[in-house]
């Protein structure tokens, strides 16, 4: 696992032999950015943005967002063994100056009131592949006001899913890599 462009391309990512964290593979991540980056569906820049990164494991998809110049990312994950390689890359990055951690359920974090400082312009969401509270977790960051007028939700899911979303939320394009899918999407105004 390494970061794929920007500031620290090539460098390689600390990540767990153990199979239950599900670092986001290159070729996926790759993808991603090169949607965000290149598409004509949505309009979206990654150089000063504000990411938010749910279930961020070992913080790969952040991590490359600050390479490609984001402003800032926020970590949420609960897992402590996901936690202990977040926090050996950030530091071998040298950007914790860019960064929070909150070492929490995301439900519980995102139900307090202004845990967050500001919107974000990219949210992230890689749960579990069994985790079914994806509707759930759109309507929180919806009535928390978390995403900027213009920003993009991007979730990472199984291809098998079928994902029952809120009717405001408009899916902008649906990728498929190998047994996960990638949702790219936005609030309607």
């Amino acid at each position: 696992m390494r970061i794929i462009a920007g500031k620290f391309k090539r460098i390689t990512l600390y990540a767990p032999i153990d199979k239950k964290i599900r670092p986001l593979k290159d070729i996926v991540r790759e993808s991603i950015f090169n949607f965000l980056n290149h598409s004509n569906k949505i309009l979206f820049q990654i150089e000063q943005s504000n990411v938010l990164d749910l279930y961020s494991g070992t913080g790969s998809f952040g991590l490359e967002c600050l390479s490609r110049q984001a402003r800032s990312v926020c970590f949420v994950e609960k897992k402590k063994d996901a936690i202990k390689f977040l926090e050996k890359n950030i530091k071998k990055l040298k950007v914790k100056n860019k960064i929070k951690i909150f070492f929490n359920d995301i439900f519980e974090l995102i139900e307090k009131q202004n845990i967050f400082k500001s919107k974000f312009d990219l949210i992230f969401c890689d749960p579990p592949f069994k985790d079914t509270n994806i509707e759930k977790l759109i309507e929180l960051i919806f009535y928390k006001n978390l995403l900027n007028k213009n920003g993009v939700i991007i979730l990472h899911r199984s291809k098998s899913t079928k994902e029952k979303l809120p009717n405001y939320f408009e899916i902008v394009d649906e990728r498929t890599y190998g047994i996960s899918k990638i949702i790219f999407g936005k609030f309607l105004s």
